[in-house]
């Protein structure tokens, strides 16, 4: 999928993705979403999120999190409160701490709050994008608080490519545990 450039797009993409994101998850049996990841998840990839994530819970929980960081920032900056994208202390070289923290946050989330959590923050975060004009969320230098980068460029990070990401984590879950099915079984 191609990367939204206009706010149609980007609406079209982000509800479009969350609908993917949700119907996959719909086609996975109760036992399997409340399953804890195989070890072979820890080591799919070199990123810290592989070892991180434990469980479905873990992933939605993440995209609600960075849901709250990216409602957070621009309600603060059109109030005219300066704030970088990420608290303090992080930065971009330091972000897997921070997602570290969110994890350790929802260990007593349940699955089924971590997916109120998300239905709820992504209708507020695409509420957000909808009050917005195509220049206002694309037009290089529109909001100082941007930095390089343009509003919809966060708002994209934000919702369908973090959506993309889950969902190939989701589809990896799904794949090793197939695999350690007893032959001639699925979990699904």
């Amino acid at each position: 999928m191609a990367r939204a450039t206009t706010k149609a797009d980007l609406i079209t993409a982000g509800n479009g993705q969350f609908e993917k994101l949700c119907k996959l998850i719909d086609t996975m049996s109760d036992e399997l979403q409340n399953a804890t990841f195989s070890s072979e998840m820890a080591s799919a990839g070199k990123e810290a999120h592989w070892s991180r994530d434990k469980n479905l819970r873990d992933v939605l929980v993440h995209l609600y999190e960075w849901h709250q960081l990216l409602l957070n920032w621009i309600t603060a900056n059109c109030r005219g409160n300066r704030k970088a994208f990420l608290p303090e202390p992080y930065n971009w070289k330091t972000y897997p701490a921070m997602n570290f923290q969110f994890w350790k946050k929802h260990q007593n989330t349940s699955l089924d709050n971590a997916k109120t959590l998300l239905k709820k923050s992504h209708q507020e975060v695409m509420a957000l994008i909808e009050s917005f004009s195509n220049d206002e969320l694309f037009a290089k230098n529109k909001f100082d608080w941007t930095g390089t980068s343009t509003l919809g460029a966060y708002c994209v990070s934000a919702t369908s490519s973090h959506y993309d990401w889950a969902m190939k984590k989701i589809k990896k879950h799904v794949k090793f545990s197939n695999h350690s099915a007893p032959k001639g079984m699925s979990l699904s």
